[in-house]
C-alpha cells in the first residue's frame, strides 16, 4: 500500500525510489528489477552500453514508458497505483530529450510559455517573466524571440532545458542530451548542466559524455543488460570498479579517448 511509504516531514525518504523495475517490449526484456535511489540535491549519473536499459529506466521513472511491475516512488507517493494524479506529480520532474521536442511553430519564449499557462496556470506576464529568467541563465537570452527552426543543435537544446526550469521542478532527467549534437557544441549544453548541478539541482543524468559523470556526479550507476551491475561514486567507480563488466565498458571508454588524442 503506498501509505506505508509516505514520509514524514523531515524524514530521510529519498526524493526518486525505484523499487523492482521490470520493464519488456514485447519479447524484449529490457530492465530486469531495477532498484535506485535519488536523494534531493544529489547527481546521478546513468552509464552503458546502448541496450543496456538507460534510457528505459529514466522514461519509466516519470512513467513515459509503464512498468510491467515494480514501483516508482516520488516524496513518498507511489508513480504507479491507481489512485496517483501521475501528470500533477510528473509536473514537478522535468525531462530533457535527446531530440530536443520543441514546438517547431512557436518561437524560442513561447514553447517556454507554454506548459506553465496551460498546466500550472500562470498569468502570461509571470510566464514571459520566468521564461526570459531561465533562458537568460543557460545563454539564450537574445533568442527569445527567434524561430526553433533558425536555432543550432545546441541552442536548441538549451532552449529544452530552459523550458523544463519553466515548470520549477524538483528534479531533472537528462536523456543522452548531448548524443544528437555535434562534437564541437557538445560543450554548451554540459556546462549549462554543470552549472545546474552547482545550484543544488537533483539530477538524472543518461549520457555517453564520460568525462561529466567523472567530473559532475555524486554517484554513478553502471548498467548492463537491464540490470543495474554496479554504482558508487566517480572515483571508485572510475578508479577501481569491482565488476569485469564495469572493467570492459571503462576499458574500451579509454582506449576511445586515447585514440582521440
Amino acid at each position: 500500500m503506498a501509505t506505508e511509504h509516505v514520509s514524514a516531514p523531515g524524514s530521510s525518504e529519498p526524493l526518486i525510489r525505484v523499487e523492482d523495475l521490470h520493464k519488456s517490449f514485447g519479447s524484449n526484456v529490457v530492465l530486469r528489477g531495477i532498484d535506485l535511489s535519488v536523494s534531493q540535491g544529489e547527481v546521478v549519473t546513468i552509464i552503458g552500453a546502448s541496450g543496456s536499459g538507460k534510457s528505459t529506466l529514466l522514461r519509466c521513472i516519470n512513467l513515459l514508458e509503464t512498468p510491467d511491475s515494480g514501483h516508482v516512488w516520488f516524496h513518498g507517493e507511489d508513480l504507479t497505483a491507481e489512485h496517483v494524479n501521475v501528470n500533477r506529480l510528473r509536473e514537478s520532474i522535468g525531462m530533457v530529450f535527446q531530440g530536443f521536442n520543441l514546438f517547431n511553430n512557436m518561437n524560442v519564449l513561447d514553447n517556454c510559455m507554454l506548459a506553465p499557462v496551460a498546466l500550472k496556470k500562470c498569468s502570461k506576464d509571470e510566464a514571459r517573466e520566468r521564461a526570459l529568467t531561465h533562458l537568460a541563465e543557460v545563454g539564450m537570452g537574445d533568442f527569445a524571440g527567434a524561430q526553433v527552426t533558425r536555432l543550432s543543435g545546441g541552442q536548441k537544446q538549451r532552449v529544452a532545458i530552459a523550458r523544463a526550469l519553466c515548470m520549477e521542478p524538483e528534479i531533472m532527467l537528462f536523456d543522452e542530451p548531448t548524443s544528437a549534437l555535434d562534437p564541437e557544441i557538445v560543450g554548451e549544453v554540459l556546462n549549462v548542466m554543470r552549472d545546474l548541478a552547482a545550484a543544488g539541482m537533483t539530477m538524472v543524468v543518461v549520457t555517453h559524455e564520460m568525462a561529466f559523470a567523472k567530473n559532475v556526479s555524486d554517484r554513478v550507476v553502471f548498467m548492463d543488460q537491464g540490470v543495474i551491475a554496479e554504482q558508487g561514486t566517480p572515483e571508485k567507480l572510475f578508479s577501481n570498479p569491482e565488476h569485469a563488466r564495469t572493467r570492459e565498458f571503462l576499458s574500451r571508454y579509454l582506449d576511445d579517448t586515447n585514440e582521440g588524442n
